[in-house]
């Protein structure tokens, strides 16, 4: 693999950018791999890198049914932060995000991470003391929030109006080291440190059923044919009950649609991340100016990825009283992903019923700040069997009782 630098930059253009190699190879299936991953979106990816950096299993086949990073990694609105409230998500998290910090030097490969902050609005006297707890039991994790009062909001969002009629700004949980990061290029990057290491990336590769003899796993039938594996590393989000199915057992999950948008790209005006959870709405501007929106879930479970008039309709109006500004903009595009939810709106990285076989899923609506965390996780899963960080996300929570329920710290779970 070829270094990116400045230097290489100038070498090229003295030859008009011909030199340039592929960032991953093209490969085609071999008959068998020690670990196979399905999916190639950020977690996969992820999970197949610190498989090879780690622990040194590079055998590894990334199997995806359609391109790479085209599924939630490449249609999420890119908020890093780990100012969770219970110890496995903070764990989780925050580990993810340090591991951001570094990525793009890491991975040669810049993934524009940019830590500008993330404020949750505290909307109501519940909101406050909810969020004053979370700071309290993030300071015992070792993870940087605080609780700031509403001048302190304004000064960071000078755009917000904090003197709304309805839901006036009664404070914010701040993480000043949260922030947000490219996605594509985290998928990119990701994608082209595989490679390197000789691992197979395998696009347009749809997996058609899981074979097993002896409760254990041995391969994956295919559109390119039948694969043979040791292990089996399930990374395919919204579609993971699916795939579930086909390898004989079931997922506590249910997969809902999960819209977003952005404005005509402005003049910069917000250097923050704000989430505005009792509207249920949360706001960024990109690089590019445009101002990423989003809100929650559609209320019914389905599999679309397109938008709709009613989440324009219910996620602006409610932001447009915090952001008054906004309702002059117009929107230039918007779209959908597939996300899958548990019950305690934690994921599942766990072991299976099937012998060899491992799911990585759950992520809900946070699904992207977590990708390195995540992938750092089931890596050490795969290859030993058992990993701290993903410990007490296992299935068997559900059977005995031990959830971890984000559905009120986690605010709109993004």
């Amino acid at each position: 693999m070829k270094r990116y630098s400045a230097f290489a930059i100038a070498r090229q253009a003295l030859n008009g950018h011909q030199g340039w190699s592929r960032a991953w190879a093209a490969a085609q299936p071999k008959k068998k791999y020690d670990v196979i991953i399905v999916g190639a979106g950020g977690h996969g990816l992820a999970t197949a890198f610190y498989l090879g950096k780690n622990f040194g299993i590079k055998n590894v086949a990334i199997l995806e049914k359609g391109w790479l990073g085209g599924g939630n990694t490449g249609r999420n609105t890119t908020i890093i932060r780990s100012n969770y409230l219970q110890d496995p998500s903070a764990a989780i998290y925050e580990k993810a995000r340090s591991l951001y910090e570094t990525m793009s030097q890491d991975l040669n490969y810049n993934v524009m991470f940019s830590p500008r902050g993330v404020m949750m609005l505290a909307q109501t006297e519940h909101e406050v003391r909810g969020y004053k707890r979370t700071a309290a039991a993030n300071a015992f994790q070792g993870v940087q929030t605080e609780f700031i009062g509403p001048q302190r909001v304004k000064e960071l969002c000078p755009i917000m109006n904090i003197d709304g009629p309805r839901y006036p700004v009664l404070g914010a949980l701040w993480q000043a080291r949260g922030g947000t990061a490219r996605h594509d290029a985290v998928a990119w990057g990701y994608a082209r440190a595989c490679s390197d290491m000789g691992m197979d990336i395998i696009q347009q590769c749809e997996v058609t059923g899981v074979r097993s003899e002896g409760g254990k796993v041995v391969g994956v039938d295919t559109s390119k044919g039948a694969i043979d594996c040791d292990k089996l590393a399930m990374v395919v989000a919204g579609h993971c009950s699916d795939l579930a199915h086909k390898a004989g057992f079931r997922l506590p999950v249910e997969s809902v649609a999960l819209q977003a948008l952005v404005s005509e790209p402005i003049k910069p005006c917000m250097d923050v991340v704000v989430m505005a959870n009792t509207v249920h709405g949360y706001m960024s501007q990109s690089d590019k100016g445009e101002m990423v929106i989003g809100g929650g879930t559609d209320a019914f479970n389905n599999y679309t990825q397109r938008g709709s008039f009613h989440h324009i309709e219910e996620t602006v109006r409610a932001l447009v009283e915090t952001f008054p500004m906004i309702s002059r903009l117009k929107m230039l595009r918007q779209w959908g992903g597939i996300v899958d939810v548990t019950g305690d709106r934690s994921p599942i990285l766990s072991k299976t019923p099937v012998e060899g076989v491992f799911v990585n899923c759950g992520w809900g609506t946070g699904g992207f700040k977590a990708i390195p965390g995540s992938g750092w996780g089931m890596a050490e899963l795969v290859a030993k069997g058992q990993s701290p960080l993903t410990d007490a996300f296992g299935l068997n929570r559900f059977t005995e009782g031990r959830f971890i329920d984000e559905s009120v710290a986690a605010g709109v779970a993004h």
